[in-house]
């Protein structure tokens, strides 16, 4: 019986990486978690008889979606005793995911927060299925089930989602427009042009995970949401001065966001949600150092669904 060479399956493994992290993101929703799982398939991978695998993609696949699932439900415990919301982990993402709706939508972090309200088991099928397309059978074998509860799970997981995610398509180019807007007017301290960009409805999600001041519990209305950001420019944040704040605009989970720096570190992340007008519906604002590495260390990741063809 014959092996591939070490630097065969290398090659193998490294031609699908960006897949099997596409895969445990959206599954796990931290970046240093879906790093852990990709590390975990790399040596599941050297450890088997490849001789034996005939379609490796599908092979690192199941790997990998096995690793997140188990993962999941073990940090399951800490993310419901986090303090304050918990959001999911922002990473830098290239345009080029853009172009795939499905999958830009389905790591944007509302529609991650959205997938965090599933049990671990709808959450991966969710993923499977809906986003990389796999069968009921190719998930019963990953998640340990019958067919027929994988069918059920997929059911229940997407009635859930279609309930709290209603899809509003804003173009591109208007989000992004929309948030430089938005920047220039939290810089320059102007709440009635944040008011003109906000829904009287919106909600602001903040997550310090008790490690910096954050809002414990989401804050809601136009006039507050936009007085809360009007403040950035002119008072001191987490130890840094205005004068030292730099703003710039970046894309963040397949969607434009903002990225606030002081002279040493990131401080915050802002992403946002749009409803059918352009206007801003939801603000996802992450200041928790621990979810901040990725953003930090300027990896861009390309989360397209069909990465390794």
């Amino acid at each position: 019986m014959t092996h591939p060479s070490p630097h065969r399956d290398q090659q193998v493994f490294n031609q699908y990486r960006d897949l099997l992290f596409s895969v445990a993101y959206r599954v796990l929703g931290t970046a240093a978690d879906a790093e852990d799982a990709v590390q975990d398939a790399w040596i599941k991978w050297s450890a088997a008889d490849r001789s034996q695998v005939a379609d490796p993609k599908a092979y690192l696949a199941r790997i990998v979606s096995n690793l997140a699932l188990a993962r999941l439900r073990s940090t399951r415990h800490q993310r419901e005793t986090y303090v304050g919301p918990w959001l999911p982990e922002p990473i830098l993402t290239s345009g080029d995911t853009a172009d795939d709706i499905t999958a830009a939508e389905s790591v944007s972090m509302a529609m991650l927060v959205v997938l965090e309200t599933l049990s671990p088991i709808e959450r991966a099928v969710f993923v499977l299925k809906e986003v990389f397309d796999f069968s009921h059978a190719e998930i019963a074998a990953v998640v340990e089930r019958s067919e027929a509860a994988v069918r059920q799970a997929a059911h229940r997981a997407r009635d859930h989602v279609q309930a709290r995610r209603p899809r509003f398509t804003v173009d591109r180019v208007r989000q992004r427009e929309i948030t430089e807007r938005f920047l220039a007017a939290a810089v320059g301290g102007d709440i009635n042009s944040l008011m003109d960009l906000l829904s009287p409805d919106v909600t602001l999600w903040t997550d310090g995970g008790g490690k910096v001041r954050q809002a414990l519990r989401p804050v809601e209305g136009a006039t507050t949401v936009s007085t809360w950001f009007a403040g950035i420019g002119q008072v001191t944040y987490q130890g840094v001065e205005p004068a030292d704040m730099k703003a710039e605009l970046v894309e963040i989970n397949c969607g434009p966001g903002m990225v606030f720096s002081g002279p040493d570190r990131v401080i915050a992340t802002v992403t946002f949600d749009f409803d059918a007008d352009g206007r801003i519906t939801a603000i996802h604002n992450v200041a928790n150092p621990d979810k901040l590495h990725a953003i930090a260390d300027g990896t861009t990741r390309h989360l397209g669904t069909e990465t390794g063809e």
